[in-house]
């Protein structure tokens, strides 16, 4: 493809080719396994291909990005093909439906009539409000403000989006306290229900707990499911260091005393705070003993 052509028209051009070459994998005498697919085996596939892109994103690397979003973007051209095969609509109208739905949603710089707002931004309220009359326009009656979270979104991700839609309504505390409070009330009645041993209590204040933390990564601008995915990066990172130094001595944690496994955490942790290189024989490092190392950061 010809470098001097503008980025937009590039890129018309380069999508315009992955859909022909979707139709041949799809046609006669294309690809088997290609021509053997349908929606729902392809579920994996889409999801496997957007953690990658996740993969990508926290690792920096710009051009395993580049990489990751084209084998995402394959996975919606080939779902919008079966889509066409069915009948049902083609990628036109996937592109058409999003570009319409963009400047519906941005009155202020596509002029869009009915659009809420004349000024040069957008507020959350406006954008919720919008979101709103497209779903009535749809018919869906009086729509929930909890509308439009996916049921097979993660459900740190859920707890996080709920909480935000809720707080759009004027359902949410007043300060990060409450947040707080909320949490420490969640915690007592967790260790409550740990106490008298009843399993489905056990997991229903867990899961307040849980769900009360998605609201305070939202009032803390944190993501949630970023926090949790670092730090099981962080502790994947040190247990393996931890697991690494015992091998050279043909040893297993379960076979060290925990002390020892202490001080390994301790040098692997200190090691990534301060960004050098893990050495196993640093100083002792340990906080105090405990049966078993599973910190998380």
């Amino acid at each position: 493809m010809p470098e001097s052509l503008p980025a937009i028209d590039r890129a018309a051009t380069a999508l315009t080719r992955l859909l022909r070459i979707m139709e041949r994998l799809r046609g006669p005498g294309g690809c088997e396994w290609d021509a053997a697919q349908d929606l729902r085996s392809l579920r994996a596939y889409l999801i496997e291909e957007t953690y990658e892109v996740l993969d990508a994103l926290d690792q920096g690397d710009l051009g395993e990005l580049r990489a990751e979003l084209g084998d995402l973007l394959f996975q919606i051209v080939f779902q919008a093909r079966l889509a066409e095969e069915s009948g049902a609509f083609a990628m036109a109208e996937v592109i058409e439906g999003i570009a319409d739905k963009l400047t519906s949603r941005h009155p202020h710089l596509f002029g869009e009539p009915g659009g809420l707002t004349a000024s040069s931004s957008r507020s959350e309220t406006d954008w919720a409000e919008l979101k709103r009359r497209e779903r009535m326009a749809k018919g869906a009656g009086h729509p929930s403000a909890l509308d439009g979270i996916p049921t097979q979104a993660p459900a740190l991700v859920r707890a996080e989006r709920m909480g935000e839609k809720a707080a759009h309504e004027g359902f949410d505390w007043p300060s990060v306290a409450g947040v707080e409070d909320k949490l420490r009330e969640e915690l007592t009645e967790l260790s409550e229900a740990m106490i008298g041993g009843d399993r489905h209590r056990i997991q229903a204040e867990l899961g307040d707990v849980l769900f009360t933390l998605g609201n305070l990564a939202r009032w803390l601008k944190t993501p949630a499911e970023d926090a949790l995915r670092e730090a099981t990066t962080r502790f994947e990172t040190r247990f393996r260091f931890v697991e690494a130094a015992l091998a050279k001595h043909g040893q297993r944690i379960a076979e060290v005393d925990p002390s020892e496994t202490d001080r390994l955490w301790a040098v692997a942790k200190q090691a990534v705070k301060t960004c050098q290189p893990i050495d196993p024989s640093g100083p002792d490092q340990r906080g105090g003993a405990r049966a078993r190392p599973v910190p998380t950061k």
